[in-house]
């Protein structure tokens, strides 16, 4: 066992062949990571009282942590983000240093840096979610132009940087 991984409860990690995991992140029992995603170092996924899920092509940056938690095909969690007991859907993206628990982001939303979302929020698909709490606004009433945010930020870009940084994943 890689010494990054840990068994809870006799359930140890998987992770897909083509995933890319760096060797200073943690995980932790049920958890479970799809094709080429990638997890940079200092992420914590913890699967003890839930299930962690990672989609294909997802992301997960530097410091997040993830406990009972899922995120779709195409999604990204930002640096220093906490996701507890929630569901983040295909193509969202989550700010650096937001917090999520007990709530689902709908597909294609956005969430931006250090927003907080507390319980019981149920974010509907394409939308721009922001602040303490959080306000939730459709997209398309922005002036926010999806495709370049996720051009920038999404996992996409990560899966080609991952290439530079061979040593963090071996």
């Amino acid at each position: 066992m890689d010494s990054r991984e840990y068994t809870f409860d006799g359930t140890d990690p998987e992770v897909h062949e083509t995933a890319a995991v760096s060797q200073e992140s943690t995980l932790v029992g049920d958890v479970s990571i799809g094709p080429d995603v990638t997890v940079w170092p200092g992420a914590v996924l913890r699967g003890d009282v839930g299930p962690v899920r990672l989609d294909g092509g997802s992301a997960i940056g530097d410091n997040a942590v993830l406990h009972a938690s899922t995120v779709g095909e195409g999604g990204m969690v930002g640096h220093g983000a906490v996701v507890n007991d929630s569901r983040i859907e295909d193509n969202a993206l989550i700010g650096f240093n937001a917090t999520i628990s007990d709530a689902t982001i709908g597909a294609s939303s956005i969430v931006a840096m250090g927003t907080v979302i507390p319980p019981g929020y149920d974010v509907p698909p394409e939308s721009f979610v922001r602040g303490t709490p959080a306000q939730v606004t459709p997209l398309a009433e922005t002036d926010i132009d999806p495709d370049d945010v996720f051009e920038d930020f999404a996992s996409g870009e990560y899966a080609h940087l991952r290439d530079g940084h061979e040593e963090l994943f071996e």
